[in-house]
């Protein structure tokens, strides 16, 4: 077979309408072969002739859109060098934008022998039980399509995985349930548009791989928190086929989502890859550099750095590395057109030595691209390595998952003793956590609940979680819930337990929507989704995980669009700037005030009660620092949010005359949400609230 010698960039496989440019990188190769696979399996080995700039390359004039690949990469077998190179392995491309196929766990898959991993070389073909990577057709009809470019402080972000999604979904055609094709189906996108949201963040659909312990036990990697190829849709949400039609399938729910109003942001898992630890399995990385692509222990290169819980950490001291990060970002953005990106352990992501440092390089690349700076950037500000947790100290340009408004909101509503300052910063943003950055409040990603932990309904009916259907005797996820003493535990018919579990979830739904900061709704939360008590539901591939749309709970949906509606039609509740204390168009009316429930402002003793669970803030809507970003002109848009955590009712006096004559009740939890504005309460007047409600009162001048 004739190969010509091509071009060392673009990595990959790169098909121009006439025929196929490959490349790939390896400072360890001697030599690199292209496997290529014929429609009966047949492997075809050619030697890519050309080195760059250790990018070894070709191209083949007859290689089309559709032809399966690998590579098999020789070079050195020095484990304490870090180096495990072994040709009898069939690799993927790590530039592969396809993938066909998933892995058989056979034996020949590792690079050792069983009977003896920590020194034999296993050099037995692993081609028969390993996946494709395939050739694609870049080209696409993308039509108009363009950036929604939706403001940050104006997004709701809906959390979402493609297949939990659809897979039950009665509207949806049985045969594309579960896909990239269900998720842009007229019914699902009926559903979110209703819903009110304004982005869809889908988990892990890079793709990954279903591990081996998971499926000897009928179980499989649901969330796909398993990357091993970054370019490559996740080839079973594809309806059509496996050979290159995932990616145009998604790139039509891309299209189809942006019609509807609907962003993309996709959950990436560039902190660590499917390969594991030194007894992990040989598919990609590994036997192509090893000492490159991770970050090896120093004294003894043949085990790994592992600040992920996951065997491996991707070694973001290498160019390569970071340059294969930063084009796998470009392409989502540019050839894919997602809007954005949630960062899964970004905190590796800053390890260029041992510590964290905010100013590594990764997020230097970061900030001067002109492509992936201008989108969302989220990062999930926590690893498992020592001084992992880093909410509030990533870059200005980007916003968090804030873990302390999580905790403290869930910590509030359940009556643990805590200051209010706590539950006052993250209510208005956390100005203690990212001010100091020059950042605003759509820094802060608000959220109670995500996919990792309890979903809303089980957050408040389970004391303990209930994994035992993950096949590790119920050791793994969270400890515990910390007790929420609401009565029995999980399911009941008890009227008073249910009562108040439904009150909580709108208090809790209420909050995080009323919050400053950009709100994120677990997928399901909104119809009171229960995967019964399984608090890590990563491997549940399952009706514990899917949604149950025939048990939805129709007055929670009905409670849950009201509510994202309201938001997104008064601006005071999604601020650009932060909350100043003080007038800032004149007047004598603060933009905000604190109250305690008998109507006197807060003292700064207030602020360090440990016990205080009640509370009242007013939100001044005729003092929003920054012009509505619609053009619109702003209104009187203000309010009264009154808080009472505690388990008794407690009566409320509302402010004086100076901060509004007459008041009209617009929600209240205990109620089951929004009311009729038929309430009228005047400044002075004494509210009683009842015990764990949330009330909220619109100026009526």
């Amino acid at each position: 077979m004739k190969i010509w010698p091509g071009k060392p960039y673009p990595l990959g496989a790169t098909y121009d309408g006439v025929g196929t440019n490959f490349s790939i990188f390896s400072e360890a190769a001697h030599r690199v072969e292209l496997c290529l696979f014929d429609e009966k399996g047949e492997e075809t080995r050619v030697d890519l002739p050309e080195v760059s700039g250790f990018c070894w390359h070709g191209y083949l004039p007859t290689v089309e859109p559709g032809q399966r690949y690998g590579f098999r990469v020789h070079g050195p077998w020095e484990l304490r060098e870090g180096h495990r190179c072994n040709p009898g392995k069939l690799l993927l491309d790590p530039y592969a934008k396809a993938v066909e196929g998933e892995v058989n766990w056979n034996e020949a898959v590792f690079p050792y022998r069983f009977n003896d991993p920590e020194g034999s070389v296993n050099e037995e073909n692993s081609a028969p039980y390993v996946p494709r990577s395939v050739v694609i057709n870049p080209f696409f009809d993308w039509g108009s399509d363009q950036p929604l470019g939706k403001s940050l402080h104006e997004t709701v972000i809906y959390e979402v995985h493609v297949k939990g999604f659809t897979a039950r979904h009665p509207g949806i055609p049985p045969e594309i349930r579960g896909t990239y094709a269900g998720l842009s189906h007229p019914a699902a996108i009926r559903y979110l548009t209703s819903l009110g949201i304004t982005a869809v963040e889908l988990l892990p659909v890079h793709q990954f791989i279903h591990d081996a312990h998971l499926l000897e036990q009928g179980l499989r990697n649901y969330w796909g928190y398993n990357s091993i190829a970054y370019l490559a849709p996740h080839n079973d949400y594809s309806s059509r086929g496996q050979r290159g039609q995932q990616v145009q399938e998604f790139k039509q729910m891309v299209k189809t989502l942006h019609k509807a109003g609907l962003e993309v942001i996709l959950d990436v898992v560039y902190n660590h890859t499917a390969e594991g630890n030194h007894l992990g399995p040989m598919l990609s990385f590994k036997g192509i550099d090893n000492a490159a692509y991770y970050r090896l222990v120093d004294d003894d290169r043949s085990y790994y750095m592992d600040y992920t819980g996951t065997g491996n950490s991707l070694n973001m001291q290498h160019p390569h590395v970071l340059q294969l990060i930063m084009d796998s970002l470009r392409y989502w953005i540019l050839e894919m057109h997602v809007d954005g990106f949630r960062f899964d352990l970004a905190s590796t992501l800053a390890r260029e030595l041992h510590e964290v440092d905010k100013l590594s390089t990764f997020f230097d690349l970061v900030q001067q691209d002109p492509v992936v700076s201008q989108v969302k950037l989220i990062a999930e500000p926590w690893d498992l390595g020592e001084g992992g947790y880093q909410v509030g100290n990533f870059p200005s340009l980007w916003s968090e998952w804030n873990g302390k408004y999580r905790d403290c909101v869930r910590d509030f509503w359940r009556g643990e003793d805590q200051t209010l300052a706590e539950f006052a910063y993250r209510f208005t943003g956390s100005s203690d956590l990212y001010e100091r950055t020059t950042r605003r409040p759509n820094a802060s990603i608000n959220f109670i609940t995500a996919h990792d932990g309890f979903t809303l309904h089980d957050l408040v009916s389970y004391n303990e979680k209930h994994n035992e259907a993950n096949g590790e005797q119920n050791r793994d996820g969270e400890s515990h819930n910390r007790s929420w003493n609401y009565g029995e535990e999980g399911p009941t018919e008890n009227p008073d337990v249910l009562t108040l579990r439904a009150r909580q979830i709108r208090n809790f739904l209420a909050t995080l929507f009323l919050s400053q900061g950009v709100p994120m709704l677990l997928g399901g939360d909104e119809m009171g989704r229960t995967q019964q008590g399984n608090n890590n539901g990563y491997c549940q591939d399952s009706e514990i995980s899917w949604f149950d749309w025939e048990k939805a709970d129709g007055a929670l949906l009905r409670f849950t669009r009201e509510l994202i509606r309201f938001r997104l039609e008064h601006p005071v509740f999604m601020r650009r700037g932060w909350f100043l204390g003080r007038a800032i168009h004149g007047g004598r009316v603060d933009d905000i005030g604190w109250f305690t429930p008998d109507g006197n402002e807060m003292a700064e003793e207030n602020w360090g009660e440990g016990f205080a669970r009640s509370i009242l803030v007013f939100l001044n809507g005729r003092a929003i620092p920054y012009p509505d970003s619609r053009g619109e002109k702003i209104v009187d848009d203000s309010f009264l949010v009154l808080f009472n955590a505690h388990h008794e009712s407690i009566p409320f006096i509302l402010p004086g005359p100076q901060w509004g004559k007459q008041w009209l009740r617009v929600l209240d939890t205990t109620e089951g949400g929004f009311i009729e504005k038929t309430d009228n309460s005047g400044a002075g007047e004494e509210i009683a609230v009842q015990g764990r409600s949330l009330v909220v009162f619109m100026r009526k001048e």
